[in-house]
C-alpha cells in the first residue's frame, strides 16, 4: 500500500504534527507499506529530519510568510500560506500513484480532501483535534474525552486518547511505570516545551526553579528552537541543570523523572501513558482543550505563560503532595496502544473482508447488562474457571472494577457493519509484561470464527506483552482455538503467546 502524509512543521506551526505522523509512518512501515511525506519548505521545518528517518520528502511550493494570528482558530489558515485549492493542486502535481493520503494540518480540510479524492480515487485519513469538516474515510482525534458524535460527517471517527499516536516504546515502558512506588528525593523534573518554544517558556521555567534545593532539572530542547543558544549557555552555568537534545528514547528519559513541565501537545499523552504528573504551560490556542480535559481528570496543574514566576512552584508543590493521585489519574488516560488501534482500523478500511467484519472496542458502562446475560448463559459457565453464576449485584461490582482498573484491558467484540456486540475478550495483568487472557462469545454466535478473528486483533494491538491462557482440558473447542491462534502449549491446560516485537 502506498501512503503519502501531508503535514508541515515550522517556527509558527511547531513540530507536533510531523512528530506524531512519523510515529504513524513507522507503524505503517513495520507492516510493509510504502510511506512518504509531502511538506512545504518553511523556516524551522523538519524536512531534513524526516529524510534522516528514512522517508522520501516531496517538497511543495511555499509562499512568503504572512502575519499569523495564533490566538484565533482562523489563524490556522495562515499556516498553509495559500488556499486549500492551491495546495491541493500543488500536491497533485508532485505526487502520483497513491492508495491513501493522511493529512495532519489545521489549514487542510474538506475542500482539499474533495480535490485529492477526486483525482486519485484514494482513501483519505484526517488527523484533527479541532472538530473541523472533512471528506475523510477515517478521522483520528486523540483529544481526551472526544466522542465520535462531535463530528457531523459520515466518516469513521476514532476519537479519544485511546487513539493517541505514541511510539511503541511507551506501551512497553508503561509496564515498568505501574511498579514505581514512590517519589524520589531530590525531585527530578523534566522540562520540555516542544520542538520550538517560540515564547521561550523554557528560560522562564528554569529561572523560576533554579534556587529550589530539592529539585534536579533535565531540559529537553531541540537545536532548531529559536532560543536554543541562549538556553544552553545559561544551563552550562548551573550544576543542577542538565540539557539534552531530543532523543529517540523518550519513554526511558521520562521514566527517569518524577514530574514534568511542558506544553500540552502530544507529549501530554506520552506523560499520561507513563503516569508522570505534570505542570502544563499552554503556548498556543489549540492547546486549550487538552488542558481543560486534563484538569477535569485531576491529572495536571496548569500555569499560564505570564504567571510562571508566581505560580509554578506552588503547582509543583501540589503535585508532590498528591503525587500518587496524579500518577494514577494519568495512567487511566492513555495506555500507549493508540497507534496500533489506528493502523488496525486503517488496514481494515483498505483491506476489508465483509465475510467476517469482526472488530474490538474498549468496553464501557453501557455493556454491563449485555455481558451479564452472556456470563449467565449455561454454555459460558460450563467451562469457566469459576463455574458459579454471579448475581446481578456481584456482576455490576466486578465489571465496574474491571473497567476502571488501570492495568487491565476489557474489550467488547463486535460483528457486522452495525458493530453489534457478540463477545468479550479481557487481558488481566499478572506481572510486568504478562497478561492472562479470557474470551467468550455470545452462545448464539458460536461456530462463526469470531473468537479466532478477535484473537488476531488482540495480536495486532497488544504486541509488546506475553499473553497467557488457561483452558480446562475438557474444553476442546477453546483448546483448539488457542492452538489455531498460534499460542504455544506449555502444559495440558496452559498456553502462551509470547511478545511479538
Amino acid at each position: 500500500m502506498r501512503i503519502v502524509i501531508r503535514a508541515d512543521a515550522s517556527l509558527d506551526i511547531g513540530s507536533g504534527h510531523i512528530m506524531r505522523c512519523l510515529v504513524l509512518a513507522d507503524a505503517f512501515k513495520r507492516k510493509g507499506h510504502h510511506v512518504s511525506f509531502a511538506c512545504q519548505s518553511l523556516p524551522g521545518d523538519l524536512n531534513t529530519y524526516i529524510a534522516k528517518r528514512g522517508y522520501t520528502v516531496t517538497v511543495l511550493k511555499s509562499t512568503p510568510k504572512t502575519q499569523l494570528n495564533e490566538e484565533l482558530p482562523e489563524g490556522y489558515l495562515f499556516w498553509l500560506q495559500r488556499t486549500e485549492l492551491e495546495d491541493a493542486n500543488d500536491f497533485l502535481k508532485c505526487v502520483s500513484q497513491v492508495d491513501a493520503v493522511v493529512t495532519d494540518h489545521y489549514a487542510i480540510g474538506k475542500e482539499w480532501h474533495n480535490i485529492v479524492k477526486g483525482a486519485f480515487d484514494c482513501k483519505v485519513i484526517a488527523i484533527d483535534d479541532l472538530v473541523r469538516d472533512h471528506n475523510a474515510d477515517i478521522i483520528i482525534d486523540q483529544t481526551l474525552g472526544r466522542v465520535p458524535s462531535e463530528y457531523t460527517s459520515s466518516s469513521t471517527v476514532l476519537a479519544g486518547s485511546e487513539f493517541a499516536l505514541l511510539a511503541p516504546m511507551f506501551a512497553k515502558k508503561r509496564e515498568h511505570a505501574f511498579d514505581i512506588a514512590a517519589l524520589n528525593a531530590p525531585i527530578k523534573v523534566l522540562v520540555s516545551m516542544g520542538g520550538v518554544d517560540k515564547p521561550n517558556a523554557t528560560m522562564q521555567t528554569l529561572q523560576t526553579l533554579i534556587n529550589e534545593d530539592n529539585i534536579r532539572i533535565t531540559v529537553l530542547l531541540n537545536p532548531l528552537a529559536p532560543h536554543y543558544e541562549e538556553v544552553t549557555e545559561w544551563i552550562a552555568l548551573h550544576e543542577n541543570v542538565v540539557h539534552q537534545d531530543f532523543t529517540e528514547n523518550m519513554a526511558d528519559l521520562m521514566l527517569q523523572h518524577d514530574i514534568a513541565i511542558g506544553a500540552p501537545g502530544t507529549t501530554s499523552w506520552e506523560r499520561a501513558c507513563l503516569g508522570i504528573p505534570s505542570v502544563l504551560i499552554p503556548l498556543a490556542h489549540n492547546q486549550k482543550t487538552n488542558c481543560e480535559k486534563l484538569i477535569q481528570q485531576r491529572a495536571i496543574e496548569v500555569v499560564s505563560l505570564d504567571r510562571i514566576k508566581s505560580e509554578l512552584i506552588p503547582a509543583i508543590n501540589t503535585l508532590t503532595r498528591e503525587w500518587h493521585k496524579y500518577r494514577d489519574a494519568n495512567l487511566v488516560i492513555c495506555d500507549g496502544l493508540g497507534t496500533n488501534r489506528v493502523v488496525e482500523a486503517i488496514e481494515r478500511l483498505l483491506f476489508s473482508d465483509d465475510s467476517l467484519p469482526v472488530a474490538i472496542r474498549l468496553a464501557n458502562e453501557s455493556d454491563i447488562k449485555t455481558v451479564f446475560e452472556w456470563q449467565c448463559h449455561p454454555e459460558t459457565r460450563k467451562y469457566a474457571l469459576n463455574p458459579e453464576t454471579p448475581s446481578w449485584e456481584q456482576h455490576q461490582n466486578w465489571m465496574r472494577k474491571k473497567l476502571t482498573h488501570i492495568a487491565d484491558f476489557f474489550y467488547v467484540i463486535t460483528w457486522s457493519k452495525k458493530q453489534d456486540p457478540v463477545g468479550v475478550v479481557r487481558l488481566d495483568r499478572v506481572s510486568a509484561g504478562n497478561y492472562l487472557i479470557s474470551i467468550f462469545i455470545d452462545p448464539k454466535q458460536h461456530g462463526k470464527g469470531i473468537a479466532l478473528k478477535a484473537l488476531s486483533l488482540i495480536d495486532d494491538i497488544h504486541q509488546n506483552i506475553n499473553i497467557h491462557a488457561t483452558v480446562l482440558k475438557d474444553n476442546q473447542a477453546s483448546q483448539c482455538l488457542f492452538t489455531k491462534a498460534g499460542y504455544e502449549r506449555i502444559s495440558k491446560e496452559k498456553f502462551i503467546r509470547k511478545e511479538l516485537d
